[in-house]
């Protein structure tokens, strides 16, 4: 039988919410992760932010467009996501079927923070908002 090499800890679920609005992790993004359907672009993105904060791969997976999906999620534990700045959003409300959100993602790794500046791509897939692709811009 083989050896299989641990997955790093998953991070506690937090009280208040890593996407930044000011409410409870399990009335915001927690939600979802649970299963409820993001309304949003925005909020599908946030909740994507959040999942990678707790380390929640099966809900990354899911919200990923099947055609741009990967086999599974490496999470670097020593990366500690730590804040996010939605700096713009164009589309992605329960009208479209398209959306784009561009973010900032603040972190902290190895006792340095950095930012990872983004526009993600979203599109609707049966009937749900799933992640498509990003376009890096720094």
């Amino acid at each position: 039988m083989a050896r299989r090499t641990p997955r790093p800890a998953r991070p506690q679920a937090p009280e208040d919410c890593p996407c930044g609005l000011p409410a409870p992790y399990a009335e915001c993004c927690g939600r979802y992760h649970a299963g409820q359907a993001a309304p949003t672009a925005e909020a599908l993105m946030r909740s994507r932010f959040s999942a990678f904060a707790v380390h929640d791969e099966p809900y990354l997976l899911r919200t990923w467009h099947p055609d741009h999906r990967p086999a599974g999620v490496d999470f670097d534990p020593g990366m500690c996501w730590t804040r996010l700045e939605v700096l713009d959003t164009k589309d992605g409300s329960a009208f479209h079927t398209t959306g784009e959100v561009t973010f900032r993602a603040h972190y902290t790794e190895g006792g340095g923070e950095g930012s990872l500046y983004e526009r993600s791509r979203f599109v609707r897939y049966e009937g749900a908002w799933v992640y498509l692709d990003a376009v890096f811009t720094e």
